[in-house]
């Protein structure tokens, strides 16, 4: 090994560049990030060859002096934070001082910019010596940069850049989330001279939703709730999918902190809990959630790419995003849809949109949701082959639709029996398709879980308490979490430093594998501080129990029978989907029906 040395500054920052710079994609990303903390209003982007050749992005934003461009260019040089307090709140999106130096070292760059003088001024920089040289330009108000041959004095990195088309996709997908994280900016990106994103600044509500189905597509819009919710210091908003939107991939998340498109496995693990009970295993939900949280509250200093942040308080974030998303899951109705719908019929025409998603509004603390409805009370799951038994149900409503349609409820009123499995209805905008089973499904197990909290959960004693070796950490956890333990039905104790000891269980677990579930919880305390693996375990048996206990295929209804299922549905939480992510019920309007007959041609 030689001495010890100091290295050169043009090593140090291709060093960096390393962490910084991986392709053309994270180029961009970092550039438009200082467009955008520079107060841009608008931001035009220009690339060629898959931004190996050329990336240029103007801005018109507050521009740099004359007195600042070359020391812009240099390590570690920064407007945005001047002290330890200030790394300690960063409200920008870049801080670190790194990423035009970075990218200087590995291409040719020029900056030119105006902050507001008579004339501009270029400051340019070839990656060698990262010397900068300063020669008037003219320009507007504003920066523009440019990145030319991008690893040109680093061949071995260039090796590793994919083909051209593969690398424009992944700048495609960022100018996407930047443009979500910041719809009142106006973005444009033209390839190899040829337009492929024009987005006007988005102030409304509307508006936003406009950009949304441009960038996601408008089938995700039109199935998805919208939510927002807020408490003293936090404010989460957004657009998350229904259930029946969902994934096969996880391609459709898009998560922001304060602007900042960002992972994190506490929010994940939330948002997994929220569908996890109207989900299909193996499938994905599709959100874009908006995180408002003071800066002091998060430290966006944990990556050099600033994709990952660590919040001060984890547990309270994650209770946050689970209670909002879970209560608009639960919230919604199939009449949100359908009322929706009676004034989006055909939403997406052209250039105009508008909106087809259920707007969930969160109600103060201690109101709730009533319904105006009495319904017959679940009375329990059937046993062996025997259905439960529908002559609970009353004939409520009146068979025949009447005159006014004020009076016709968004279900409607049954009107036949399609195969011993579908019930067919008639509403305001047309035909209603239910499927029987699995909306029964859902109604009895919605009442079974809510019985179930009602009653509480029932404690039973083992005959031979049960003992786990764990860790002296897990055995710490546990010892910490007792009144957790205890509110969800299980008497823990802590044995030995390595040694806990299970006396009582919940009732309802009797003959599950205890052991396994208790280390899975234990696991889910020191990662997220909190853990619903044992309601999870709990709603699982009384899923099953439910399905059992629904009616089945071929049974026969009477048409009292059919719509008092029917009234159910618009009273009961997550009715929309079975307990297995399924659909329930699907709508074809008037209009669709002319369709398939070619009516009015």
């Amino acid at each position: 090994m030689s001495s010890i040395h100091i290295l050169s500054p043009q090593l140090a920052n291709q060093i960096a560049a390393g962490e910084v710079v991986e392709r053309p994609a994270s180029v961009l990303k970092e550039l438009v990030e200082n467009s955008l903390d520079a107060g841009a209003k608008r931001i035009d982007i220009d690339i060629e060859q898959g931004g190996t050749k050329l990336i240029k992005i103007r801005d018109d934003g507050q521009g740099i002096p004359e007195a600042e461009l070359a020391l812009a260019l240099s390590r570690h040089a920064t407007s945005k934070i001047d002290n330890l307090e200030d790394l300690e709140a960063v409200a920008t999106l870049g801080f670190r001082g790194e990423a035009l130096a970075s990218i200087a070292s590995v291409s040719r760059l020029s900056l030119t910019s105006n902050a507001g003088d008579s004339s501009g001024w270029k400051a340019v920089s070839e990656g060698r010596d990262m010397e900068v040289e300063l020669q008037p330009a003219a320009h507007p108000q504003g920066t523009s940069v440019e990145v030319r041959d991008l690893f040109f004095n680093t061949p071995a990195r260039r090796k590793f850049l994919r083909t051209e088309a593969t690398e424009y996709n992944r700048i495609d997908d960022s100018i996407k989330k930047l443009a979500l994280s910041r719809m009142d900016i106006a973005f444009s990106l033209r390839h190899n001279q040829r337009a492929q994103i024009n987005l006007r600044p988005a102030q409304t509500l509307l508006e936003q939703e406009k950009r949304v189905a441009d960038i996601c597509g408008p089938a995700f819009m039109q199935q998805a709730l919208y939510v927002d919710n807020d408490r003293t210091g936090i404010r989460l908003w957004g657009w998350m999918g229904l259930p029946t939107f969902s994934r096969s991939q996880a391609d459709l998340q898009h998560f922001f902190v304060n602007g900042r498109c960002i992972r994190d496995k506490v929010v994940s693990h939330a948002i997994r809990q929220a569908y996890q009970d109207v989900l299909h295993h193996g499938r994905h939900p599709a959100y874009i959630l908006f995180l408002e949280i003071e800066p002091a509250d998060v430290d966006v200093n944990v990556h050099p790419t600033k994709h990952e942040v660590r919040f001060r308080d984890s547990r309270s974030i994650h209770g946050f995003v689970y209670g909002t998303l879970n209560k608009a899951l639960s919230q919604d109705r199939p009449q949100d849809h359908l009322q929706a719908g009676e004034t989006a019929a055909g939403q997406m025409s052209g250039q105009q949109w508008e909106p087809n998603q259920s707007s969930i509004q969160f109600p103060a603390p201690g109101s709730q949701r009533q319904s105006s409805l009495n319904y017959p009370l679940f009375s329990g799951p059937s046993h062996g082959s025997v259905n439960v038994p529908m002559d609970a149900y009353q004939s409520l409503y009146a068979t025949e639709m009447p005159e006014e349609q004020d009076d016709i409820p968004p279900m409607g009123f049954a009107i036949a029996q399609l195969k011993g499995i579908y019930i067919l209805a008639e509403n305001a905008q047309g035909l209603i398709i239910v499927d029987m089973h699995a909306a029964h499904e859902r109604i009895t197990y919605e009442r079974m879980k809510t019985a179930f909290d009602d009653q509480g959960l029932v404690s039973q004693p083992l005959l031979v308490p049960e003992s786990l070796s764990v860790s002296e950490r897990e055995a710490e956890a546990a010892d910490k979490s007792l009144e957790i333990f205890s509110q969800l039905g299980f008497v823990v104790e802590r044995a030995a430093a390595e040694s806990i000891i299970v006396r009582e269980i919940p009732a309802i677990l009797r003959g599950s594998e205890v052991e396994g579930l208790l280390r899975d919880v234990i696991s889910d305390l020191l990662m997220h501080g909190t853990s619903e693996r044992i309601r999870q375990h709990i709603n699982e048996i009384l899923s099953t129990m439910a399905c059992h206990g629904s009616v089945r295929a071929n049974r026969k209804l009477t048409v009292p029978e059919m719509n008092a299922l029917l009234r159910d549905m618009e009273a009961t939480e997550r009715s929309g989907q079975c307990n297995h992510g399924r659909p329930t019920w699907s709508q074809l309007t008037l209009d669709e029906l002319d369709k398939l007959f070619l009516r009015g041609r």
